[in-house]
């Protein structure tokens, strides 16, 4: 077998090291809630000059539900329904159509609202049971009989830890996701991104938080985030239309 020369093998390493995405800032601020923090990351590219900013809430799997709250009628955004449910941080939810129908499942207090659907994108439902807060895949929804709350929504980015295969590469918008990992769980937004570059920003994953799975919610202009810091004050983003559902996060 051909060996590479060491000057060879050290451009081979550094070119990759080059491709990588990396953390070159970050802040953490505490929650409302126990075991709830925000944190606010740049990732940057070297090869690429890529730089996307990430919000995330991470907090406790066991310990947090997911509510969705449905808006059928266009009346509320995301931060008077956080501020009306108790919420301590929320997410824009799932897809819908031009007539503000969702797509795909959506479960709300063990009510369906609309049944699941199998289609090429709606590949991921995020739901929450009596043993937490999960991302399953579509096809495994029927192993969660016991399910309270459910968005489907898609496509997955991260599974068993490592990037979708076949992610779309070229549209960049702004993103909102959910992941788990470990006990914990992230809903995030970030700044204008490929779903592929998106997926490869978070396999990066974080020091103390390594990602299993992360699903793609609705984006562009239905981004939406907010968070309720410790001191009772809020950090928003706030979404350009109105959203047919919200994901928001209250303790157990």
């Amino acid at each position: 077998m051909a060996r590479l020369s060491p000057a060879i093998l050290l451009l081979v390493i550094a070119t990759a090291a080059r491709a990588e995405w990396v953390a070159s800032s970050s802040e953490t601020e505490p929650g409302a809630a126990a075991s709830l923090e925000h944190r606010h990351i740049i990732f940057e590219n070297a090869e690429t000059d890529g730089r996307v900013i990430v919000d995330l809430a991470i907090f406790a799997a066991k310990s947090f539900v997911a509510r969705l709250i449905d808006n059928p009628t266009r009346q509320t955004d995301l931060a008077d329904a956080m501020a009306s449910t108790k919420c301590v941080t929320g997410i824009n939810g799932g897809y819908f159509d031009e007539n503000f129908t969702p797509l795909g499942l959506l479960i709300t207090d063990a009510r369906t609202i609309t049944p699941l659907q199998h289609a090429r994108l709606l590949t991921g439902v995020l739901l929450t049971t009596p043993r937490g807060i999960q991302i399953v895949r579509t096809r495994e929804i029927s192993d969660h009989p016991d399910t309270e709350s459910a968005v489907q929504a898609g496509p997955l980015l991260i599974d068993l830890g490592k990037p979708v295969r076949g992610l779309e590469s070229t549209r960049e918008a702004r993103r909102t996701f959910a992941a788990t990992g470990g006990n914990r769980v992230a809903l995030g937004c970030s700044s204008e991104i490929s779903l592929a570059q998106l997926a490869a920003v978070l396999a990066v994953g974080l020091s103390d938080f390594k990602i299993q799975r992360a699903l793609n919610l609705d984006g562009g202009s239905s981004s939406a985030f907010w968070f309720k810091r410790r001191n009772g004050s809020v950090f928003s983003i706030p979404e350009e239309k109105p959203v047919r559902n919200f994901v928001g996060i209250a303790p157990r």
